[in-house]
């Protein structure tokens, strides 16, 4: 009973911070706001969802307190009855995000990733529903986000628009429409709400994610409020998403030419985007996790894996400028417009939603890099030194490795060519090493830098890609991220390198490396034709 008590002390702790923060959070952005409408429309509306977020934690840990309550830790009734409270709270979550919308959305996304540290439960109602059902804003927002940007009507300045969007993401949705001299084009148009509530959704958030701190010094979730108040301005200016956009695609052409042509970027119409609106080539794909709709196309969804797998580790490991929500909604396939090779068509990526990217410094690219080749080849001292570099600490560095790869310490520097590919039954044992090590996992991520946590919501998305596509991470997979990651660290060497002897030293590295990648191959090669073989 005392405990029960207890419980509920916090619980009415949490209300009465949240609620009477709500104020201070109305107040901060009535008081920075310039417009009086604006501001108005704050005062009645931050309390409201100050309200409806204490309600739904109150809600959630009542539900876990009350039904777990007696259960013996480990028995079969308390894990059924478990995975029953994950599920209603996992439902009630999505349905806070939905009502309040924006920031929130983009939270619920972010959860979605995080299979290393929350149910999977979670991670799979948010992942079927913040991707792809959005809340949509309606034409006569649409219409007031275009009398402010452009001056007039869609009709006015479209030869035709479609006043229903083909997609509604957390920040803005999408509208199809034709030019006045023929050519089709996707108009990205910015959800109202976000410029009017953003401030107060920052206030709100923080002051929930801070007062749960309090309550439970393991939850400590403030390095993500941090990234989101630094990131998302970024992504609500969508003249920055197009720049990024352009970036990204000279980069490939500078220094990954040799898949230059298979990524590709929509042309920006730019006499017509503003920082609320962005007018894109309209291209016709599919949806990179979409296995049915790839294969119709005539391509396998194998090739896409592959190629998603090269893209993302030139743009870490070389070009240190990295797209990092590449969330299925947000890349496309289509068969590359050069044509077929030898008949088979090759896929072509298109990315889009450039709003949100890193820059990872030179030191820190190699880094990563060096820590990844030490991954993939089993090499525990590069590892560790790596993983130190990057701000894990000595006591985490095994903890970090197991996130990266999603597999335990043992896997990681096992020799066997297959250590870092998940297999299906691994699941639930990753799961309990996320609830058996969730403080230690908590200081992780709020030690880490901001950038690298970013690389891990980079992994998690392609992570959750691969698995639409092939089940999981194959063993090409990490083949072709061994490769990126060793010849980035080669070529930083063959840049620094000041004398003869230095160069050729770093040449013999680079022979050696060449011929373990190719012994990776071929046992790559091998356990292909053993699998096949055995079917």
């Amino acid at each position: 009973m005392a405990a029960r008590a207890f419980w509920r002390a916090q619980t009415k702790l949490l209300l009465l911070a949240t609620a009477a923060g709500g104020a201070g959070a109305g107040a901060f952005a009535i008081a920075n706001s310039e417009d009086p409408a604006s501001a108005l429309k704050l005062s009645t509306t931050v309390p409201i969802r100050l309200l409806r977020d204490a309600a739904t934690a109150a809600s959630i840990a009542f539900d876990y307190e009350y039904s777990l309550w007696g259960l013996p830790d480990g028995s079969k009734e308390r894990e059924r009855v478990k995975h029953e409270v994950h599920t209603r709270s996992a439902l009630k979550l999505q349905e806070l995000c939905f009502r309040n919308g924006g920031i929130y959305i983009k939270l619920g996304q972010h959860i979605s990733q995080l299979e290393y540290l929350v149910p999977d439960e979670y991670v799979q109602v948010m992942r079927q529903s913040m991707l792809n059902k959005c809340p949509v804003s309606s034409y006569e927002q649409v219409l007031e986000v275009f009398k402010k940007e452009l001056g007039g009507a869609p009709d006015k300045i479209f030869d035709e628009f479609n006043p229903v969007p083909i997609a509604s993401a957390s920040l803005a949705q999408v509208h199809i429409a034709r030019t006045h001299d023929g050519q089709k084009v996707a108009v990205k148009v910015q959800h109202t709400h976000m410029t009017d509530t953003a401030e107060a959704d920052y206030a709100t958030v923080e002051l929930i994610v801070n007062t749960l701190h309090r309550i439970f010094p393991s939850f400590d979730y403030r390095w993500l409020v941090e990234e989101m108040r630094e990131s998302l301005p970024k992504e609500l200016d969508f003249l920055g998403e197009a720049k990024n956009s352009i970036k990204c695609m000279d980069n490939f052409r500078r220094l990954s030419p040799r898949i230059a042509e298979y990524v590709y970027a929509p042309t920006v119409y730019w006499n017509l985007s503003t920082s609320k609106l962005l007018v894109m080539e309209f291209i016709d794909g599919a949806q990179v996790n979409d296995c049915r709709a790839i294969k119709k196309l005539g391509i396998q969804p194998s090739d896409v894996s592959k190629l998603l797998s090269q893209a993302f580790a030139e743009m870490m490991f070389k070009h240190g400028f990295v797209h990092c929500d590449p969330h299925a909604a947000n890349v496309l396939v289509r068969p590359l417009p050069s044509g077929s090779i030898f008949g088979k068509k090759k896929p072509q990526l298109v990315l889009l939603d450039h709003g949100l990217y890193k820059d990872l410094d030179n030191s820190m690219r190699i880094n990563y890099a060096s820590l990844w080749k030490g991954l993939v080849f089993s090499d525990a001292n590069a590892i560790k030194e790596n993983s130190v570099k990057l701000g894990a600490g000595e006591d985490l560095y095994v903890l970090f490795a197991g996130i990266l790869t999603m597999r335990p310490w043992d896997k990681v520097i096992d020799p066997a060519v297959d250590h870092l590919v998940v297999q299906g039954t691994d699941r639930s044992e990753l799961q309990m090493y996320a609830s058996q090590y969730f403080p230690q996992i908590t200081e992780l991520l709020g030690r880490l830098p901001r950038v690298i946590l970013l690389m891990l919501k980079t992994n998690d998305c392609l992570r959750a890609v691969n698995r639409a596509l092939i089940g999981d991470a194959s063993l090409e997979t990490f083949f072709i991220v061994g490769r990126v990651s060793s010849e980035a660290v080669i070529q930083s060497k063959l840049l620094q390198s000041k004398s003869v002897l230095t160069r050729v030293r770093v040449w013999f590295e680079e022979f050696l490396l060449e011929a373990r990648l190719f012994g990776l191959q071929t046992a790559v090669w091998l356990l292909k034709l053993q699998k096949a073989l055995t079917l």
